[in-house]
């Protein structure tokens, strides 16, 4: 494994190094060796260097304190102030802003990582989408792996050995191979992710790390941030878009988070409530950053940030990397050759093991419970099997089980939508330069279709998809269990939590007790009251009030006190004071009191004087 040290010269102790391991997006690991005052911009950098990385504004570390809420690393502080984890230190590098235009990533390699990404978050759920474009993205997932499809190496049921989506129907592996054999053939690994990366970024999940939340009426919802805006999902629909020119603010306080915003000419307030404060602070920060990346045109423009109105109250933040059009034009400007890109081989998942028995908590992405069941398949796949992803998910369900998921619509069992076709036929090697340019302003002019058609549905509720979006608990501190109430678990309700103690008998014959006792106290405290005279109130009244009159007069005694020896003792000629000096007002308290009280005191400290010291 390839090592680092960064050495500081205020430290240079070995003693003082500290281990850090970075898994990547393939599973594999990168370790180095830092100081305590090493920042994380230095580890963001020797990750980016690993890979040959040039476009590494995209890509971000991410980390997990002990009370299992997840962070980024922030590059401009120290990473030992960060990591509140015991030593070593574990982190994960994943991207942290999604490019709006994947067309525009001018390297492969920056496109490989991101269909990584894109590649887990299928499978844990985040991006959820219809049938007919999960169908299309598992059939270019399966065509960047393994290629074209050959009858002799692949047999029937070969999609079955990959793991590409947490509900993965009979249904939905027979569209992907038929999309795999016909649609897709001839094209190479680089085409088939740079396809899979055109159709994901139209969709309404795509670039979106989910937050869990509760809306004012208890229901749970998922709120994340996007290239477009801010987005809420709540069951199977987006129930929320705010473009980012339409949000005004975000802030937060305790575990109630606010997005005040613009809708149709309309101020909007949306309040959420997270299961933490910690979550809620967390979930500040990514909107913080996304709405300064997305927005401004120039990292000059981007502001301090607060979360809260009242000054000296609350948190402070302000994004300190490049905007995304100051990323694109960098993009632009770049020269040199293509960098090799190594993929990933078909192997078993470094981490699939420790994983399976939730024994590694930095992944942050744990699944539902696997349910191991004995799947035939050819002895020359056997090697590809659970190679995909992480751990393991539940398997395919039977044909009889797939029956209710077939209500996705009758549009799921037809062939692929025409672009799909279009981009897998534009490239092939036989096509034309001229065909090649038709189709791209085919493409773009239905983009801007789909965009002017969203525009429309932005103040309404739009459904995504046949299924709920639950993305396989992946925002969760640890595994969770169905049977342990999933998401439901992080926002325990004390109303409800204070019903099951009061229905214990036990707990109730304690409660009666406590209310005899206090009851008995209360009675004491009353009959000690009574014998007092009602006046002593009203004497302790008048002397508190009597007390903060002195306390008045003796203040303002004492502003005035440097004053007036200003005005009486000093030389000073300034014209303010010498007008005032000259005033007859003035003039006679000098004379009349001022002088005569300071002869009898002077008096009265040479006679304590003489009396003290004597002769």
């Amino acid at each position: 494994m390839k090592m680092l040290r960064f050495r500081s010269p205020s430290l240079p102790s070995l003693d003082q190094e500290i281990q850090c391991t970075v898994r990547l997006l393939d599973d594999s690991e990168v370790s180095c060796n830092i100081q305590r005052e090493t920042k994380g911009q230095f580890l963001l950098d020797h990750v980016c260097n690993h890979y040959n990385l040039l476009e590494r504004d995209y890509f971000g570390i991410r980390y997990v304190d002990p009370e299992k809420q997840r962070h980024w690393l922030d590059p401009s502080k120290p990473v030992v102030k960060q990591m509140k984890s015991q030593q070593p230190y574990t982190m994960c590098f994943r991207v942290k802003f999604y490019p709006q235009e994947p067309i525009k990533i001018k390297e492969e390699l920056t496109r490989y990582l991101l269909y990584l990404q894109i590649k887990r978050d299928i499978y844990h759920g985040r991006l959820l989408c219809p049938f007919a474009d999960a169908a299309y993205l598992g059939a270019c997932i399966v065509q960047a792996e393994l290629g074209d499809h050959d009858s002799e190496e692949h047999p029937e049921d070969y999609i079955s050995d990959f793991k590409l989506f947490p509900k993965q129907t009979l249904k939905l592996e027979r569209r992907i191979m038929e999309i795999h054999r016909n649609e897709l053939r001839g094209l190479s690994a680089p085409m088939a992710e740079l396809n899979l990366l055109q159709r994901a970024h139209a969709l309404d999940t795509y670039g979106v790390d989910p937050h869990p939340c509760k809306d004012f009426t208890g229901a749970t919802a998922f709120l994340g941030f996007t290239a477009r805006g801010f987005v809420v999902f709540q069951g199977n629909k987006r129930i929320h878009l705010l473009k980012w020119a339409d949000v005004n603010k975000l802030k937060f306080e305790g575990k109630t988070f606010y997005v005040i915003g613009l809708q149709r000419e309309k101020k909007l307030v949306l309040t959420f409530h997270t299961s933490t404060p910690a979550a809620c602070k967390h979930l500040w920060k990514c909107g913080v950053e996304n709405q300064a990346f997305y927005k401004c045109a120039k990292s000059s423009q981007i502001k301090t940030v607060s979360s809260s109105n009242i000054i000296f109250k609350g948190c402070r933040f302000r994004y300190s990397g490049r905007v995304a059009k100051e990323v694109i034009e960098a993009s632009s400007k770049i020269q040199r050759e293509q960098p090799q890109v190594h993929r990933a081989a078909f192997c078993q998942s470094k981490s699939f093991s420790s994983l399976s028995h939730k024994q590694l908590i930095m992944n942050m992405e744990p699944l539902l419970p696997a349910e191991h069941k004995e799947r035939a398949a050819d002895n020359g796949l056997m090697a590809l099997k659970d190679c995909v992803h992480l751990s393991p998910l539940k398997p395919s369900i039977s044909a009889v089980e797939a029956a209710p998921d077939s209500s996705t619509g009758p549009g799921h069992t037809e062939a692929a939508s025409p672009e799909a076709g279009v981009a897998a036929e534009g490239s092939g090697p036989k096509d034309q330069p001229g065909e090649r340019e038709g189709e791209a302003r085919h493409e773009a002019d239905k983009r801007q279709e789909e965009e002017a058609e969203e525009e429309e549905e932005d103040s309404g509720a739009l459904t995504i998809s046949d299924l709920v979006y639950s993305p396989c608990a992946s925002m969760l501190p640890t595994p969770v269990e169905d049977s342990e109430g999933g998401v439901a678990m992080l926002f325990q309700s004390p109303a409800r939590m204070l019903r099951e103690l009061h229905a214990d008998p036990e707990v109730q014959r304690e409660l009666r007790a406590e209310r005899e006792r206090e009851g008995t106290m209360e009675a004491m405290r009353m009959t000690m009251r009574q014998p007092a005279c009602p006046r002593w109130g009203q004497m302790r009244a008048c002397a508190r009030s009597a007390a903060r009159l002195v306390a008045v007069v003796s203040g303002l005694l004492l502003l005035l006190l440097p004053f007036m020896l200003l005005l009486l003792e000093s030389d000073l000629d300034v014209a303010f004071l010498h007008d005032i000096r000259q005033t007859p007002e003035f003039q006679q308290f000098h004379y009349d009191y001022y002088c005569p009280m300071r002869r009898w005191l002077l008096c009265e400290l040479d006679m304590l004087l003489e009396a003290i010291v004597g002769d």
